[in-house]
């Protein structure tokens, strides 16, 4: 009678040695692909200011300190030129804003940015849309529109994204968008 030999053998540990080592400790000159970190970039356009702004503001997770620093001027309040640290949150919301309604890096037309009080103040006293404690005084939101995009689509696009408030104005042509609680009006 013959035995029947089992063709599928535990390794010996002389064939798992090498495995492992192959494993941890790659041969010289095999390299490890690692994908460049993804940058972000901002195009605007200030409807009040008529100034325009193409900036790489973050690579990787790292916020670049003197792009942040050019978009809070360029955000400043229009009427009195006063500036105030933006959440960064807001500069990634609007760049996944361009990705959402299907045109990446698009210009974006920026109606509003950071607010004074003063300037809220003036803004309430002419209408009634304007919220007497408005994330613009805090650097947490910004009025948009973006060139070849329906204003309803875009307002579809942040209710989407679920970041943050979403106000749609539509006689007006713009939506507003920030970084505070989940909710629209």
């Amino acid at each position: 009678m013959l035995k029947r030999r089992n063709a599928f053998k535990s390794p010996s540990r002389t064939t798992l040695i090498p495995l492992i080592v192959l494993l941890f400790f790659p041969a010289r000159g095999v390299v490890a692909k690692v994908p460049p970190p993804a940058k972000y970039r901002l195009r605007l356009y200030h409807t009040h200011t008529k100034k325009r702004i193409d900036i790489l503001y973050r690579v990787g997770d790292t916020y670049i300190q003197e792009a942040t620093v050019e978009l809070e001027h360029f955000l400043r309040d229009h009427r009195t030129g006063d500036e105030r640290p933006f959440d960064p949150r807001l500069f990634d919301l609007l760049a996944d804003l361009t990705l959402a309604v299907g045109h990446p890096g698009t210009e974006i037309d920026v109606i509003c940015g950071y607010r004074t009080p003063s300037s809220n103040e003036f803004l309430r006293s002419r209408s009634s849309d304007v919220a007497k404690h408005s994330l613009h005084m805090q650097a947490l939101a910004i009025d948009i529109r973006m060139p070849g995009t329906k204003t309803a689509d875009l307002r579809d696009a942040a209710l989407s994204l679920h970041r943050g408030g979403v106000g749609y104005y539509p006689h007006s042509d713009f939506v507003h968008v920030d970084v505070g609680r989940v909710r629209h009006w």
